[in-house]
């Protein structure tokens, strides 16, 4: 019997994973509106308890534990694996001039994308502002919050230059210092090729290894992993937080979805001039696999294998392009932010006008940049965009207050247009360089290598 593809599986996942996450959500609402919350509290500390959190010192946590350890074996190989890609890529450029021509469109397509993003967004939300659809919003339940605190949106450079390499290297927050260093240590390596042979086999027998654990991560446990963080995820929420800000939600939703969807396939047909379909068909799982782990970091080795492998693109370009899109092509958070502070600004009872959407759509693009990528990180940063802007009153403090509470559904879909949007590049750059294998592009069947178990 053929064996199904990991594509199949994760489909799979994910519709039985938003299921059951629904239906306990039904039977989260239906006990609690009839008296029995003393049930649902058994049931959520049994299944979807965070055994982590102050209170759940004798929770359970069954699916919680299943979701976390799915994350926390990604987000390990993460650190090693942009450092040896990165740095190994740019030791096998020996040629100067093509690494800058790399670097250029790589960075080119970043904001190329970012720019066409942010212009649909603020557009779509200063028209939904002006219907009215932000206005009438009832957060009387809720209590203000500071959440994050603001900080200089240009920190993010400073931060990209460690002062100490361990500490860069200790913290998947610091992802960009990493990269930074491993561009360092790849130009040192390809300036004394003769004299580096041992560190360049050496990264090359890391890389190895961290696929290998990848493979069997990605291969043998993501199914059961995405079911498990989909189900808690929905199953966590309850309809009053939801209610409130629907606008806020179908907006940024309908929005997130028509960029992944549309966006990214007509720039990868008008800018690369290729059919986008065998594009979209292959990189539906790992949108699907960016959806429930919400980290870009998590999915970044998949991204690596179907973008190689079953896109065609080269490797050596691929090794450099996703890692740092990792880090500073973030469309998806980007669109989120700009709609959330003009929801929040809106809330807030503040004036927004054509020229302070286009602050916040700056804002928002230099903010995003520096968005860890890690789940739940967006909603946090936003903070940012809001200090920058000024909104800062009580009504907007609680509509901020709001958002942190509802946004992780939101938080996964714009995962997935971050990860896609970082394929879509390294799509484009390969095409512009004349290193796209076009067979492997059109083939219609997958690489079995990636898909299959």
């Amino acid at each position: 019997m053929k064996k199904m593809s990991l594509a199949k599986k994760m489909l799979i996942a994910m519709i039985l994973g938003l299921l059951c996450g629904i239906l306990f959500l039904m039977l989260r609402e239906n006990l609690l509106a009839n008296g029995n919350g003393e049930l649902w509290n058994t049931i959520n500390n049994w299944l979807f308890a965070d055994i982590t959190a102050a209170g759940n010192e004798s929770a359970v946590g069954i699916v919680y534990i299943v979701g976390q350890i799915f994350v926390r074996l990604l987000q390990v190989v993460i650190v090693p694996m942009v450092f040896c890609s990165i740095a190994l890529a740019i030791a096998k450029m020996d040629d100067a001039k093509k690494l800058g021509r790399i670097t250029t469109k790589t960075l080119g397509y970043f904001f190329l994308s970012s720019f066409l993003a942010l212009l649909v967004a603020g557009f779509v939300g200063y028209g939904v502002y002006k219907a009215g659809m932000f206005s009438g919003v009832n957060i009387a339940s809720l209590e203000a919050s500071a959440g994050a605190t603001g900080a200089n949106p240009l920190k993010v450079l400073l931060e990209a230059f460690p002062i100490n390499i361990t500490a860069a290297f200790s913290s998947n927050g610091s992802i960009l210092a990493v990269v930074v260093c491993a561009v360092g240590m790849g130009l040192a390596m390809g300036t004394i090729p003769q004299k580096t042979q041992t560190i360049k086999k050496l990264l090359e027998e890391i890389s190895e290894i961290v696929q290998v654990v990848l493979g069997f991560i990605v291969h043998y446990m993501a199914p059961v992993g995405v079911f498990a963080l989909l189900t808690r995820t929905f199953a966590a929420y309850g309809i009053d937080y939801l209610l409130p800000a629907l606008a806020y939600v179908i907006t940024t939703v309908i929005l997130l979805l028509a960029f992944l969807l549309i966006g990214y396939a007509l720039i990868i047909l008008i800018f690369g001039k290729l059919n986008p379909l065998p594009f979209v068909k292959k990189i539906t799982k790992v949108a699907i696999f960016g959806f429930s782990t919400s980290s870009s970091a998590a999915t970044l080795g998949l991204n690596q294998q179907t973008t190689i492998n079953e896109l065609g693109a080269s490797e050596d370009i691929v090794s450099f392009v996703l890692p740092l899109g990792m880090t500073i092509n973030m469309d998806g958070t980007a669109i989120m932010q700009v709609i959330a502070a003009i929801f929040i600004a809106a809330v807030g009872g503040y004036d927004i006008t054509l020229t302070s959407v286009f602050t916040i759509t700056v804002l928002a693009l230099v903010a995003s940049i520096g968005t860890p990528a890690a789940p739940g990180a967006g909603a946090v940063i936003l903070f940012t965009v809001l200090t920058g802007m000024g909104y800062a009153n009580d009504p907007a403090l609680m509509a901020y207050s709001l958002i942190l509470a509802i946004n992780r559904p939101i938080e996964m879909l714009v995962t997935s247009l971050n990860v896609v949007g970082d394929s879509a590049a390294a799509i484009l750059v390969c095409k512009s360089e004349g290193s796209l294998d076009m067979e492997t592009y059109m083939a219609q069947e997958p690489n079995a290598e990636t898909v299959n178990m």
